[in-house]
């Protein structure tokens, strides 16, 4: 797939590594339509740095723990590109909580939006992706391989996401490559102290902590530099998997 001239729609675009994904695309030649739910300031950012990378951009807030919302995106950033090549599903939330407190609302929350919105904003962007030989890639997460104690919902959602990825690739092959990135210690939660930061460090075999760019680089991978993947779980984690 050529990136120059393609239209992307970026997922969770507001911030963190969902924002990295939209502008590394920009950057590669793609338009950009940012989703964002909460994170208005974040997605207006985003957007001025597509623009600076001389690319257009078009804004969309929309709740995907909604199903309905989720399922109308897509034809919202083709209306809005005239296009549709390539879905990056980023949106997601990462709550830690021990087992005990987990309640059906939280359980709900995580679920509904790191899985079941990812599942239907692809359902959404087939037509559109089967029309331009398009590519899905989702955002798994190193917790959809390892199990983490302390965050058990987010865990099952993204062990959810491998399997849709997989399942996917399986339903829409050959029209539309549907690949995952699983990062690991990339962008780690805010309110971490020097000191977890600095274990996450040095029990990464690879002995560094990772940033968006090697994340934006295995997306771009998966888009631009092979079409003989799909299916293909990329785990982006300096080898923590395998520590």
């Amino acid at each position: 797939m050529r990136l120059e001239g393609a239209a992307a729609l970026v997922t969770g675009a507001g911030k963190r590594i969902g924002q990295a994904i939209a502008i590394g695309l920009a950057q590669s030649g793609c338009d950009v339509a940012v989703h964002y739910h909460g994170s208005a300031t974040g997605a207006e950012e985003t957007a001025r740095a597509i623009r600076t990378a001389g690319r257009r951009v078009e804004l969309l807030q929309a709740d995907l723990s909604d199903a309905a919302a989720a399922r109308k995106l897509p034809d919202q950033a083709a209306r809005a590109l005239k296009r549709l090549d390539v879905v990056v599903n980023s949106a997601a939330i990462m709550v830690q909580q021990s087992v005990e407190s987990v309640t059906p609302e939280s359980w709900d929350a995580t679920l509904d939006l790191n899985l079941r919105a990812m599942f239907f904003v692809s359902q959404g962007a087939i037509p559109h992706l089967r029309r331009s030989k398009g590519k899905i890639v989702n955002i798994a997460d190193l917790a959809g391989l390892e199990p983490w104690p302390t965050y058990l919902p987010h865990c099952v959602s993204k062990a959810g996401v491998i399997m849709l990825t997989k399942a996917l690739a399986r339903a829409l092959a050959p029209d539309i490559a549907v690949n995952a990135v699983a990062p690991g210690a990339v962008l780690l939660p805010e309110d971490w102290d020097d000191k977890s930061r600095d274990h996450i460090r040095e029990t990464t075999p690879l002995e560094r902590i990772g940033t968006p760019a090697d994340v934006v680089a295995a997306v771009r991978f998966l888009l631009a530099d092979t079409d003989y993947a799909t299916g293909t779980i990329l785990v982006i984690d300096g080898g923590r998997l395998i520590r």
